[in-house]
């Protein structure tokens, strides 16, 4: 696999002309949850910024055990997991394995 991009950090601006994300895989069809497009649009984020980090492979605040298995996914089609934490908000992004669907969600909304 490649050589990776430094992971972003939530504190971080991320500027307008920055390129579009390296996809690392197919998202499919996304969705947001109504939960989670209602904090984003109250903290003032945007869901593009979380799938971006998401299909770029930097899978957020994960234990290092999760970010294997999710290397391991990218290999053998498995599914794949994010969790991202922004200002007071934790956000999950899960593409399924057949990589149909990527949803951002709540954790309470899983």
């Amino acid at each position: 696999m490649g050589e990776r991009e430094p992971n972003h950090t939530d504190s971080e601006n991320q500027p307008e002309s920055r390129p579009f994300p390296r996809t690392l895989f197919d998202m499919g069809q996304i969705v947001v949850t109504a939960g989670a497009a209602m904090t984003l649009e109250a903290i003032r984020r945007h869901p593009v910024q979380l799938i971006a980090r998401h299909v770029e492979g930097d899978w957020g605040q994960l234990p290092e055990h999760d970010v294997e298995v999710n290397e391991r996914a990218l290999e053998y089609g498995e599914r794949l997991f994010s969790r991202y934490e922004i200002e007071d908000s934790r956000f999950y992004v899960i593409t399924e394995r057949d990589r149909s669907i990527t949803t951002v969600l709540l954790p309470e909304e899983y």
